[in-house]
């Protein structure tokens, strides 16, 4: 099972994500850095273990503000060979594209940010881009075709349930489940609410091929040897 940590980005800074709820968001305080930068911080998740990926979601511009590339450049300039998973709020073609000639990694579609479906669905297409899946507290975000027809879905599925995120109220295991049930030979990634080495196993047990990481790695409730067992 792929671990992923993740950094979320905010003003120029890794912010600490919670719920959802993105206006309270503020700079991360964290044992694995000495400040918010998000270099700093990528570097002390990425001390902790031989993580493969980074999964970057930019909070600015996935809300229509000017984004965080030139951090991304400087990541991947930083840390040659680091796949980069980038939600950018990139649900056209053209960005994708764009993203996807910019260096090693692929760009993630949210069902949140496709104003059109058949323009996500080419988004996704044309840089081999994963699809999340969006749970708010309401629900599903985006088109429901996206939610409802396994057979749009890309190789590479991220169930995002926000409410979730930072709570340490664990994963959403039976909508996990579900999702896997119906995505077929897709690669499943569970993102939200992962708390302790438990819950890993479990999600390894349902199936999920990786598992978005944040909290629970910058509170040292995954340490170094839970980390490199499920790396395995």
């Amino acid at each position: 099972m792929e671990l992923i940590p993740v950094i979320d980005l905010m003003g120029g800074a890794v912010v600490h994500a919670r719920r959802g709820e993105r206006s309270a968001y503020r700079p991360i305080e964290t044992p694995l850095s000495a400040g918010s930068a998000p270099l700093d911080v990528a570097a002390g998740l990425l001390a902790l273990a031989p993580f493969t990926s980074l999964y970057v979601a930019d909070l600015d511009a996935i809300a229509g503000r000017p984004g965080h590339d030139a951090a991304l450049a400087e990541l991947a300039a930083r840390h040659p060979g680091l796949a980069l998973w980038v939600d950018a709020g990139e649900a056209e073609a053209p960005r994708v594209e764009r993203r996807a000639a910019a260096g090693p990694g692929r760009s993630v579609v949210g069902s949140e940010t496709m104003a059109d479906l058949a323009l996500g669905l080419a988004a996704i297409r044309a840089g081999a881009a994963a699809l999340s899946l969006d749970y708010g507290p309401e629900g599903p975000r985006g088109p429901a075709e996206i939610h409802a027809e396994a057979g749009l879905w890309p190789e590479a599925v991220i169930v995002m349930t926000l409410a979730r995120v930072g709570a340490g109220e664990g994963p959403d295991f039976g909508r996990l489940a579900g999702i896997v049930a119906r995505a077929g030979a897709r690669r499943v990634y569970a993102a939200g609410g992962v708390r302790h080495a438990d819950d890993l196993a479990r999600l390894a047990d349902l199936g999920i091929a990786g598992v978005l990481l944040a909290s629970a790695l910058h509170d040292g409730r995954l340490p170094a040897a839970a980390i490199a067992r499920f790396m395995a």
